[in-house]
């Protein structure tokens, strides 16, 4: 079997969500996607794909190395390059499993568990009273969901809520939390956490927001509501201040979405800078890579909890990997208020049933794409598949 093709699509979603086709002489096609490489990742595939015809699919490591290498004065360690390559090496894992009728799971050593946890990206914005934090809340404990995630920075600068936050106005390059906002981050994770109760995890993201005695000023008045984690309270290009902030109190600290391959994990998990690491598994290299970096955190008894904002297609994707490592903690769900979570893939119904993603013996990743739905939502200026 020799790869003939590999084709791009996209569409909208959390900004663009690229799918990738690799096709073969054999018939067997293979379906991946990745997220925020942009038009970048586009161009890159179009340009590499030609060097893949011919090629063995199932040699997926060499492949992907191969070209990592093969482009590392274009940014072959971390951006756009690794995600495109990304979208391809998802692709030929669903070819692979499909042409040996074998879960993807099972091409990677198998499960330790048959079920994956999933919690719940939701929109509790700030300035929203109890009620309504009480209505997001209950609407997502009502589909299942043992665990959630709000995000503590939104409307930083202005609230639409609130007349008297509004007025007052912060400098969008600082990262300072003065009083007023430090004290309405903490009343909203204690308006969500008392919403929840004791049985729901709950995680606060502030998105890298705050500089370093502002978040360990946040973590600390947080550790009263026994979150979940406390999601990239620093920038996470500067591990030893992240790590000044994980060793500053006993809220878990979490970062990992925006670093690649597990080169740009090494240095976060060597130095135990946070206590849970969240890689993007469609984004920064993949199946094979994140279950390397998997183990390499599990070394240190660090969990695994995936950042996700994939379709289902990529969020199964991900969750074939957190079957088989031992360190999974929880895989994110971002799609709450999206249009086409069910309707874009052929199986029409929703992958994640009472809070968890049960694994199938499908063959592959377990679904597939539905173009005529995909094309209604294409990501404007892109080609379908061409």
């Amino acid at each position: 079997m020799k790869i003939t093709s590999i084709k791009t699509a996209a569409t909208r979603g959390h900004g663009m969500h690229l799918w990738v086709k690799v096709e073969t002489d054999a018939g067997v096609t293979g379906i991946g996607e990745c997220v925020h490489g942009g038009v970048q990742a586009i161009a890159i595939i179009n340009q590499i794909a030609p060097r893949f015809v011919g090629r063995d699919p199932f040699a997926i490591d060499a492949l992907f190395e191969e070209f990592r290498r093969a482009y590392v004065f274009d940014g072959g360690f971390a951006g756009a390059l690794i995600t495109a390559l990304t979208g391809i090496e998802i692709a030929l894992w669903d070819l692979k499993g499909k042409a040996l009728n074998t879960p993807v799971y099972e091409l990677l050593g198998g499960k330790f568990r048959d079920k994956i946890r999933v919690y719940a990206d939701c929109q509790v914005e700030p300035g929203m009273d109890f009620d309504e934090v009480k209505a997001v809340v209950d609407n997502v404990l009502e589909r299942g969901f043992t665990a959630l995630k709000i995000d503590l920075d939104i409307h930083a600068y202005g609230d639409k809520h609130n007349v008297e936050l509004a007025s007052f106005s912060k400098d969008k390059f600082n990262h300072t939390a003065f009083q007023w906002e430090h004290e309405r981050m903490v009343k909203l994770a204690e308006m969500v956490t008392t919403a929840a109760g004791r049985d729901i995890a709950v995680a606060c993201d502030v998105h890298t927001r705050l500089d370093v005695p502002s978040a360990i000023r946040l973590a600390r008045d947080l550790e009263q509501f026994h979150l979940m984690w406390l999601e990239e309270p620093v920038p996470a290009e500067n591990v030893d201040a992240m790590k000044t902030v994980t060793e500053s109190t006993s809220t878990p600290i979490c970062s990992g979405e925006n670093l690649y391959l597990r080169h740009g994990f090494r240095e976060l998990i060597e130095k135990q800078a946070v206590n849970i690491i969240m890689p993007d598994i469609p984004k920064c290299g993949g199946l094979s890579e994140c279950r390397k970096i998997a183990n390499l955190a599990e070394l240190y008894y660090i969990p695994f909890a995936p950042h996700n904002v994939s379709s289902p297609i990529g969020t199964l994707a991900s969750a074939h990997v957190c079957a088989t490592v031992p360190n999974f903690m929880v895989l994110e769900f971002h799609w709450l208020h999206r249009d086409y979570w069910t309707t874009i893939i052929q199986e029409k119904e929703d992958i994640i049933k009472d809070g968890y993603i049960h694994l199938t013996d499908r063959p592959g990743i377990g679904v597939e794409l539905d173009e005529t739905v995909g094309q209604q939502y294409q990501y404007p200026g892109t080609s379908w598949f061409a």
